[in-house]
């Protein structure tokens, strides 16, 4: 248990004085690029998506006949 213990004080002391982090501005401007392009390509999708939907009912009318 002690081992786990020390790996976990460790691993924090490393985060705190070894680790090179991003300043806040910049973390959070390439925060807002982030949700910026996932709200564009969820658009995409969901209108590539709507588009095959339409495709394949019209050709689900064309094969069925309804």
């Amino acid at each position: 248990m002690a081992g786990i213990v020390n790996y976990v004080k460790e691993s924090f002391e490393e985060l705190r004085t070894n680790v090179t982090w991003t300043a806040w501005p910049e973390a959070q401007r390439l925060t807002i690029v982030v949700a910026i392009f996932s709200i564009i390509f969820s658009l995409v999708i969901w209108g590539v998506d709507s588009a095959f939907a339409k495709a394949l009912g019209f050709v689900y009318e064309l094969v069925l006949g309804k």
